[in-house]
């Protein structure tokens, strides 16, 4: 049977690849760590994670693209401390869709950046836990087809710090990421586009998830809320605060062999603003774009060591 931990999601990697760069260039999907007890270490272990998001910004039809992540992840919780330290391994490669809305639209799809990392998990003890993540984004996706995205012309840094408080059934978490880039990218490959593109210089970027939910029974429901936000870019001051932040609600449940959540989350501020057609061209307004999302996670254990044997009782017997 699935553990209660795991329902409330004990330490998982959550990576991704946003499709929305133009105000928010962060590689590691806002949102897609909330639901996950990311700072407390998980039993030693391998495990199947698969998180999906579909995201669909206001918009006219014929300006508006929606679009959706797919994140498999595979998590080995090792058998290995360090500084007391759980030490957990994880490879992820997500795949990224987007959803022209316009009539003979384009839909596309495209696997980007594998990542590749480590987890440090403390428990400190009274139900509290903390982690630190490091890994990178492989640069993959480049080959001169990067479509223009900044990010992909790089291999993205990763660095998060998560704390958490389990006990009674509670998954209180907080979780800051901050990607970091390969600068200038590059675009490498033929016809033409490194000199098309020339030097990338994406920004910095900040996501913080934050998660409130308790179990009852086999039950999970609360509050979830995520953001991100660029930092300071003295290359393209443009892209400097460009970010949003968005509050929602998740339920999940154990069925025993594995778990489900599913949130859904509104913008309630960005910095994305809308796109109309002007004689057949695109033109930027002042009016904001705000998201809605919809999330669907699925978390399976694949192996778990065997309980140790109890020692045998001592026979006794009377005469």
């Amino acid at each position: 049977m699935m553990k209660t931990w795991l329902t409330a999601g004990a330490v998982a990697l959550s990576v991704g690849m946003s499709a929305t760069a133009a105000f928010a260039q962060t590689t590691t999907v806002p949102g897609e760590q909330v639901g996950l007890a990311v700072g407390a270490p998980l039993p030693e272990g391998v495990y199947a994670i698969n998180t999906f998001t579909y995201r669909s910004p206001d918009g006219p039809n014929a300006t508006s693209v929606d679009t959706a992540v797919n994140v498999p992840i595979l998590l080995w919780s090792t058998p290995w401390q360090i500084l007391g330290a759980r030490v957990e391994l994880a490879i992820a490669p997500p795949t990224v869709f987007t959803f022209n809305r316009a009539a003979g639209g384009r839909d596309t799809s495209i696997n980007v950046g594998t990542f590749v990392g480590g987890i440090f998990a403390w428990d400190l003890g009274s139900n509290v836990g903390i982690s630190y993540l490091a890994g990178v984004y492989l640069n993959e996706a480049n080959a001169g087809r990067g479509g223009g995205l900044p990010i992909l012309a790089s291999n993205t840094y990763r660095q998060g710090v998560a704390i958490s408080y389990t006990g009674d059934g509670w998954n209180l978490t907080a979780n800051l990421t901050y990607n970091f880039y390969d600068v200038p990218a590059r675009f490498s490959g033929r016809n033409g586009i490194p000199g098309f593109y020339g030097a990338q210089f994406p920004s910095d970027a900040l996501n913080l998830d934050l998660t409130a939910t308790k179990k009852f029974g086999k039950f999970e429901i609360g509050a979830i809320g995520y953001g991100t936000t660029n930092l300071p870019n003295a290359r393209v001051p443009a892209l400097n605060g460009g970010g949003r932040f968005a509050l929602g609600g998740l339920i999940g449940y154990d069925f025993g062999p594995f778990t489900v959540q599913a949130w859904i989350a509104r913008d309630v501020v960005t910095t994305a603003r809308q796109t109309v057609l002007v004689a057949g061209l695109p033109v930027v307004t002042n009016r904001e774009a705000y998201s809605t999302e919809g999330w669907f996670r699925v978390v399976a254990p694949l192996y778990t060591p065997a309980a140790a044997a109890p020692p045998p009782a001592p026979l006794v017997r009377k005469y």
